[in-house]
């Protein structure tokens, strides 16, 4: 396992014990970028426009397309740690 890989699983389970909600658009951030580090690029169909949580979330991964494993990885990393402060 990469030093990046056990750093990006500590920030995981990190995120599931901030002491503070994080606002809405940083639970987005949070998790397109893990799902770009974990899946890729989306290529989920859209979701429709009633379904108001869901397509933001596709949204936010889209718009992270192009983005490596590797950059998602240390951004989750980052605003995780930062979070944490």
């Amino acid at each position: 396992m990469s030093d990046l890989q056990a750093r990006f699983d500590d920030a995981v389970a990190n995120s599931k014990k901030l002491s503070e909600r994080p606002d809405n658009v940083t639970l987005l951030k949070i998790y397109s970028l893990y799902k770009q580090a974990t899946e890729g690029d989306n290529e989920e169909a859209k979701p429709g426009f009633a379904d108001i949580v869901a397509r933001a979330k596709w949204d936010a991964w889209k718009k992270l397309e192009g983005t490596t494993a590797d950059e998602a990885m240390q951004q989750y990393v980052e605003l995780i740690d930062e979070l944490r402060q």
